[in-house]
């Protein structure tokens, strides 16, 4: 049997965030969740690509977050696509809502897991890419991935 690694239980990545964003902060924050709802996502069936945070009347809610309906359940099942209360202690909230005024920062879901046994999401405080940091990026990582192989095949 292999042994569990840190991401055994990572259900959901936002992959594309590294590349538009650069990620400033994160933090760890628990979902408010209608029982099909966790079913499904142990299933792995989300979708984060377009989620985003906000404060809303003192509290945190994530917008977009598509979760597919469980199949197995009836008309008890949720909908895709409604607003998901994310449970932080009020300092935090208030924290990221200050940063989140300010110029050009967003709230970012990074990751979606299972955490003894409660669904939990990482958020990142995120500032947007212009084109050339995205371009500079992709060099930068094509010439460490270059540097790697090189020295993989002279050893």
């Amino acid at each position: 049997m292999a042994k569990p690694t840190k991401d055994n239980n990572v259900v959901s990545q936002n992959r594309k965030a590294r590349h538009d964003y650069t990620i400033e902060e994160t933090y760890e924050a628990g979902m408010e969740l209608k029982g099909t709802e966790i079913k499904s996502i142990r299933r792995g069936s989300v979708n984060m690509q377009d989620a985003y945070a906000r404060v809303h009347k003192g509290e945190m809610f994530v917008y977009n977050l598509h979760i597919a309906p469980y199949e197995e359940g009836n008309r008890f099942n949720h909908d895709p696509l409604r607003h998901r209360k994310l449970l932080l202690k009020r300092k935090e909230i208030d924290k990221l809502l200050g940063i989140s005024k300010t110029q050009g920062y967003s709230l970012i879901p990074l990751k979606m897991y299972i955490k003894n046994g409660y669904c939990k999401m990482l958020l990142g405080v995120a500032k947007g890419k212009k084109k050339f940091d995205k371009r500079q990026d992709l060099k930068d990582k094509a010439m460490k991935r270059d540097v790697e192989r090189a020295l993989k095949d002279r050893g």
